[in-house]
């Protein structure tokens, strides 16, 4: 008998996919949730988020004017409905106190960075100035080659100007994740 099999014996099996396509659109997302200051909150919100599949883009968190009130603004890429759901669950919690999908809401967002720039020469020096003042940062540190510039504004204007600043050698950056807050409506002109 013959260990070997004919071609005509072989199946091929596709194997099962693991998971189905989403429905939806997939787009970033800004999330804000308000929630108590306590230990574990952060990586009970993560481990949500994880849980479904989408990595955080995007992550900052700060006290608010209340004590023992944070404010958590997250930024995520994913599909409309899988979102929904996150949102949906995470108003359950029980240290969340508001969870606020902004995505779709007018708000206002920024996003700072800072930015170690190569400036050996005074010419980059000069040019690096000259930018900074054009996106209205400044300059925060400065060493015999390197300058350090703080810029604040949204993803496009942070963006635009890292772009500009890197032929003369970024050295080393830091941005923070975006603070978000909805905006306020205006007052509605009376119908006649």
């Amino acid at each position: 008998m013959s260990d070997t099999v004919g071609k005509a014996d072989v199946q091929v099996v596709s194997s099962p996919k693991l998971r189905q396509l989403r429905k939806g659109k997939v787009r970033k997302h800004i999330i804000t949730v308000k929630v108590r200051n306590e230990m574990g909150v952060l990586a009970r919100i993560a481990t949500l988020i994880a849980g479904k599949g989408y990595n955080i883009e995007g992550l900052s968190v700060g006290e608010t004017h209340e004590k023992g009130i944070s404010r958590m603004t997250i930024e995520v890429i994913g599909d409309d409905i899988v979102i929904e759901q996150v949102v949906k669950q995470l108003r359950r919690l029980i240290d969340t106190l508001k969870v606020t999908d902004l995505t779709d809401v007018p708000h206002v967002e920024r996003e700072l960075a800072l930015i170690k720039v190569y400036t050996p020469t005074p010419r980059a020096r000069d040019e690096v100035l000259r930018i900074t003042e054009i996106f209205r940062g400044k300059v925060v540190d400065v060493s015999p080659d390197t300058y350090t510039i703080e810029v604040t504004g949204d993803e496009e204007k942070l963006n635009a100007m890292i772009e500009l600043l890197k032929p003369f050698g970024i050295k080393e950056m830091a941005r923070t994740g975006k603070v978000a807050m909805k905006r306020e409506m205006s007052v509605k002109e009376d119908e006649d």
